[in-house]
């Protein structure tokens, strides 16, 4: 039998603009590429940027929330699977499907743990240390209630596996690791970069709507950037990145050779060529695109644990990790003047995508997994008896919540 698999997203993808696009494409043509049939369901508006699902031969449908049309809609398509984008997703359809299509398996793609990037980045801007107890926040409760109401979630981090797991107990039979899916670093990619006298610079990119992303910036302009200048004149700072505010751009300021020049047109290209990627994130979770991006690129990148976090397993970094300022500085003016060491940073980074990202190590294994848990639907349902009760609560309480809105709306 043809799976019919449905895809709601918290918007249209944008592989150009974010990690999160890219990692949902990645999912997308995992799919077709085992003959499924997909559809893409948003109640997000369109945007100028979002990447057209149906050039894959994906049927692309607009929703709405809190509108019981969506019933209607779902109950026709009757899909055998349903892949939630985001916690926020399934708290708002989650329920709806669970009533027009019990048989369906209701997966969660988690991104990154929201509960945990919103906890380190409190901490961050109180100054204070980051605590474990400081996960026990609505976001988390919220969080944890439908990664339970699912079927399986699927993480991107090894890290947020174990936190789930020992933290807050959660069954392994309900998690799933899955990394980003890239093609392997070949032989003739590694003689198609450019050499370490042909690049220049340093450069840092990313989604400014993702609050990460912005305070990295603020952090090398006001803390990095001015120890690094002192002692390498002649680089400059690059900063790209996808919907970049006023408060973003008016840190431009070529004077201190410190150039930020919003969206890139082809961002592997600008990457490519620059020496170093410079990722200074203090609060954050999941996987980082950016630096996988960066060893796609043969770019040796100068981050934090945060950064690196889960991305290199046992495997030497592609570069340097470090977590204070001065440190930072010191590594990246290092990196940018060695080129030996730049040279193994770079072949450091072509071990971690064969060996931890290559999508063959994982296509196989994942759809498997799905397969065995359709099989065995209603034991492994009822082995997570406590996810049965939030959503049995779910249904009595969001389902009237939701009813009363669309009432109000009409």
């Amino acid at each position: 039998m043809q799976q019919q698999l449905l895809i709601i997203g918290f918007v249209w993808p944008e592989p150009n603009s974010s990690g999160a696009g890219t990692r949902m494409l990645q999912l997308i043509e995992l799919f077709l590429k085992q003959g499924w049939k997909v559809t893409f369901a948003s109640a997000a508006s369109d945007s100028e940027f979002m990447f057209d699902v149906t050039s894959l031969g994906v049927e692309k449908v607009t929703i709405a929330i809190n509108d019981s049309g969506f019933d209607d809609f779902v109950k026709a398509l009757n899909p055998t699977i349903v892949l939630f984008d985001r916690f926020m997703v399934e708290e708002q359809f989650g329920w709806r499907v669970a009533e027009q299509c019990p048989n369906a398996l209701r997966m969660l793609d988690t991104i990154d743990l929201h509960s945990l990037r919103i906890a380190r980045q409190k901490a961050t801007k109180e100054q204070a240390d980051f605590h474990l107890d400081d996960l026990f926040s609505d976001t988390a409760k919220r969080e944890i209630a439908s990664i339970l109401r699912c079927d399986i979630s699927l993480l991107i981090s090894e890290v947020e596996v174990e936190l789930l797991q020992k933290h807050y107990k959660i069954d392994p039979s309900l998690l799933y690791y899955l990394p980003f899916l890239v093609n392997g670093i070949e032989q003739e990619t590694l003689q198609s970069w450019l050499s370490f006298e042909d690049r220049k610079d340093f450069i840092f990119i990313g989604n400014f709507l993702h609050e990460p992303n912005w305070n990295a910036v603020q952090y090398l302009k006001e803390s990095i950037w001015p120890v690094i200048r002192k002692q390498l004149p002649e680089a400059s700072m690059q900063i790209y990145g996808a919907y970049p505010s006023q408060k973003v751009l008016q840190l431009h300021n070529p004077k201190e050779r410190f150039l930020v020049s919003g969206r890139a047109k082809n961002a592997y290209d600008v990457v490519s060529k620059a020496r170093v990627v410079l990722a200074p994130l203090r609060f954050g979770a999941g996987a980082k695109g950016k630096l996988i991006e960066a060893m796609q690129c043969g770019t040796p990148s100068i981050t934090t644990s945060i950064g690196a976090e889960s991305m290199n397993g046992d495997l030497a970094w592609s570069g340097s990790i470090a977590d204070e300022p001065a440190a930072l500085a010191k590594a990246a003016v290092v990196l940018y003047q060695d080129q030996n060491l730049w040279k193994q940073a770079q072949q450091n980074g072509v071990l971690i995508v064969n060996q931890r990202y290559e999508k063959s190590l994982f296509e196989n294994d994942f759809v498997a997994w799905i397969q065995s848990i359709q099989r065995n639907l209603a034991p492994h349902r009822n082995a997570n008896f406590m996810g049965a009760i939030l959503l049995h609560h779910t249904t009595a309480s969001t389902k009237y919540m939701s009813r009363w809105i669309e009432a109000k709306n009409k």
